[in-house]
Formats: structure tokens, sequence, C-alpha cells
């Protein structure tokens, strides 16, 4: 294994920011993208990582799905979650019998792969560091965050260790778990509030900072709360934000100071808005609405907890993809008055 690259599927934001720290740092890695202009720039002229944290340029070798041959044991997915089955269903051919995928995406995107693949041939991953495609052989990464990585089932495997130690190569604090799903559901929450703040053009900082908007959050965070619990799940967070606050029952304070933190937290990164907003305002298409939010309220069926805010929301994301309503206070008006009415005693 010590000569094959690791193929990284998908070289946008994520996945294309890890290939040129890890190109950069001497591991082998083959990138492979869907866009034929970035799947050049990558290659010959090379990867432009600009920002605050780091600014270089790597030549990363990279190809198309068409171009790829050859079996790979490690295979990183980076690819949107909406995109996860139909990258799943081109991949597979080439993941080696004992090799496996890692989720490097948003969500709870292992699920899908360990349905596709196997649970022996899926490896979870948290990342939550701040970066966005700005167009081909260019990603900006706006600011370092929390990466993680472990065995869906907990176990120290060889494995696991190996792919710390790359992790590492590019974050320092990486982190090593035996609760991966601890932390994508600890993510949830905050992601649920994140595809909040694309209803309108605002920052993402300045969504947070407002009283207004306060229930929205404070709902978003215990809807999510209230199906982790249920389903057995201790969620654990990443930096300062603590998403045990959110647990069925919890007092309000700890859960207010944890917004008042998210709008400290985000005022101080170049990504001033979300990967979503991004997504509805700059690439006009649609957003991970459906698979990263969408199967919360899937899973809290199953359990009996029911998920308002979060379905209205991905309704409002929707009307929004569709064209049926603008990005504007008065979209995330419809969600706040919801949310208002749902915290008050009847």
């Amino acid at each position: 294994m010590t000569g094959e690259p690791v193929l990284i599927w998908g070289a946008g934001a994520i996945g294309g920011t890890l290939g040129a720290y890890w190109a950069r740092a001497g591991v082998p890695v083959l990138l492979v993208d869907i866009v034929p202009e970035h799947v050049e720039a990558c290659r010959t002229a090379g990867l432009a990582i600009t920002g605050p944290v780091e600014e270089f340029r790597q030549v990363v070798p990279a190809v198309t799905p068409a171009e790829l041959t050859g079996s790979y044991s490690r295979i990183v997915l980076a690819v949107k979650a909406g995109a996860t089955e139909a990258a799943l269903a081109a991949l597979t051919p080439h993941l080696a019998e004992d090799g496996y995928v890692l989720s490097a995406q948003n969500g709870l995107n292992e699920i899908t792969i360990a349905k596709a693949v196997g649970e022996q041939r899926t490896m979870g991953c948290f990342v939550n560091f701040g970066a966005d495609w700005h167009g081909p052989g260019e990603i900006l990464y706006g600011n370092r965050g929390a990466v993680v990585v472990g065995e869906l089932d907990g176990a120290m495997t060889d494995r696991v260790r190996e792919m710390h130690r790359l992790l590492a190569l590019f974050e320092p604090d990486a982190i090593l778990t035996d609760n991966i799903y601890g932390y994508l559901w600890g993510k949830l929450a905050y992601g649920a509030m994140l595809f909040g703040t694309a209803l309108t053009n605002d920052s993402m900082s300045a969504n947070f900072a407002d009283p207004q908007r306060l229930p929205v959050w404070l709902t978003l965070g215990r809807e999510v709360g209230a199906v982790a619990a249920a389903r057995g799940v201790t969620s654990l967070g990443f930096g300062e934000f603590d998403p045990t606050v959110f647990a069925p029952g919890a007092p309000e304070g700890p859960q207010i100071e944890t917004i008042a933190w998210l709008a400290d937290y985000t005022s101080k990164t170049a990504k001033t808005h979300s990967g979503i907003w991004r997504d509805l305002a700059v690439r006009k298409r649609k957003t991970e609405g459906q698979p990263q939010i969408g199967i919360i309220s899937t899973l809290g069926r199953e359990v009996g907890v029911a998920t308002p805010a979060l379905e209205l929301l991905v309704a409002l994301i929707r009307d929004i993809e569709e064209g049926r309503r603008p990005m504007s206070f008065e979209t995330l008006k419809v969600l706040i008055e919801q949310c208002k009415s749902a915290s008050t005693p009847a």
C-alpha cells in the first residue's frame, strides 16, 4: 500500500483542500472530479489554496471519473451529500476488496455508504474547517476547524490509526475517536442552524447575533437533540460548541450562550456565509437540504420524535431552490413565527 495513492473522490472545498495538503506533504494522492476544467487545473498549473490560514499552490494528480482506472484501498469521499449515491455507484468498482471509503462530508452519509459497500468497508469522519470552491484550481481555506476520524464500531484498528496520522498532516489537532457518530450528530445541530442562516443573505454571524432569530436556532438545536437522545446517541461537541446543551429538558441559559458563541466564532472566519448560502446565491444549484437535514426527520419518525421546524426549514430551502421564495428575512420569518408559537405555552 506504500506507493498506492489515497483516492479523493470530489476535489471541491473539502476534498481539494485535503488533497493539496497531503500532496504537499509527500503523500501520494489522486483526485477525481466531474469538472474537467478543475481536473486540468489541478494536474497542470496546480490547485491554489488561498485565504488567511495559508496560501500556496500545489500540483495534484487528478482525473475525471471516466479516466480513472485501477482499484484503491483508501477512498476519501468528499462530494456533496446529495451526490453520495451517484458517486458510490461510480467508485465502488474501484474499491479494493479489503479497502474502505472514508466520508469527508457533512451529514450522516456513513449510513448510505455502509448500505452500499458494507459497514466493514466504511470509515467515519467529521470535518468542520471552513472552505469554499471558488472555481477551477482555486479553493478558499477560510478557517481551521475540527477534524475527527473513527471506525463506525469504535474499534482502534491499524487502518484508522493510519488515517488519523494522514489527517494530522493537514490538521495537527485531528482527533481519533471511538464515538464518531457522537461527533456527526453533534454537528447536525450546528448544520441545521447553518441551513437556517442561508434563508437570508445576511452573514452567519449576523444571523446568530440577532435576538429576533434566536427562537429558530434554539428550536432547531432542540429537535436534533431530541432525535439523537431517542436514538441513544451520545453527542459530542467541537471547539466551544457543546450540542448536549440542546438535550431534552436541558435549561435555556446555556443554549443561549452557545448561540452567542456561534455568533462570535462565525465572525472570525474569512468564510462569512455558509456553503449552503453559496449554493443558493452564487452557484444557483440545489443544496444538501434533504440528504443532510431531511434525514434527521426521517430518523426521528423511526423513534416517534416530531421535527416540525426541521421539516419546515427543508421546505423553505426547497422553495428558494425552485424560485418560489426569495432569500430574505421574510422567508426566515416564516420559520421564526412557527418556532415562536411552538415555544409559547398553550
